[in-house]
């Protein structure tokens, strides 16, 4: 079973709501990203302004450069899952356990030049690994499928671990990404762009059907 996820990337609590509301009638697992402007060149909503629609898993992607400064907004929120960097500053160790405690998964991403072995250590307590193949802190980019090698090397470590991909995900891909072992499919600009925002989901799940 694989999960597409539209992704809300928003500057303003405005534009949240209406990024929001462009997929709550179709989505039912949602990826929501927060930057702090440091970690990634631009700056998103707050993780106070955050919310999503009753009945819609959540997961909450922390482009962050130092995620325990927010760790306790976030649990507060109670997604189902957040995913902090493994190049961010701070004992993601830690970070992971106490997001366990309150019952919210943890997931750690990593960036294009970032090798699975940097995160060998954790992949026995982290519940998902996100490959990042895009433009980190905004929409589009094309995606680099040759990073899907870490797919298999992550599937190789551990074989119960959820697999992600978020970057630059179109119809012309997803199926590659999907038969590599890409299990959670992040779109962002292809989804949110489009037209038609259902019929561009739409259109990726029938690509996979």
């Amino acid at each position: 079973m694989v999960d597409i996820c539209p992704a809300i990337l928003a500057t303003y609590p405005e534009e949240y709501k209406r990024q929001i509301e462009r997929i709550a009638s179709f989505a039912t697992r949602l990826h929501i990203d927060i930057a702090d402007g440091k970690f990634a060149p631009n700056k998103t909503v707050l993780a106070s302004d955050v919310w999503w629609p009753g009945g819609m898993r959540a997961d909450i992607h922390v482009m962050y450069r130092r995620p325990i400064e927010i760790i306790d907004t976030l649990i507060a929120l109670g997604p189902q899952l957040v995913i902090m960097h493994a190049e961010a500053e701070g004992d993601f160790m830690t970070l992971a356990k106490q997001l366990h405690y309150h019952g919210i998964e943890a997931g750690v991403a990593l960036l294009p030049k970032t090798p699975v072995d940097l995160i060998k250590p954790a992949l026995s307590v982290v519940d998902h690994v996100m490959i990042f193949g895009g433009d980190l802190g905004h929409y589009g980019g094309q995606a680099d499928l040759s990073l899907l090698e870490k797919a298999k090397q992550l599937r190789a470590l551990n074989k119960r671990i959820e697999i992600g991909w978020d970057g630059g995900v179109t119809e012309q891909n997803i199926k590659a990404l999907v038969d590599n072992g890409v299990e959670v499919v992040v779109s962002g600009g292809y989804i949110q762009k489009a037209t038609d925002a259902k019929r561009a989901y739409d259109t990726l799940k029938e690509t996979i059907s």
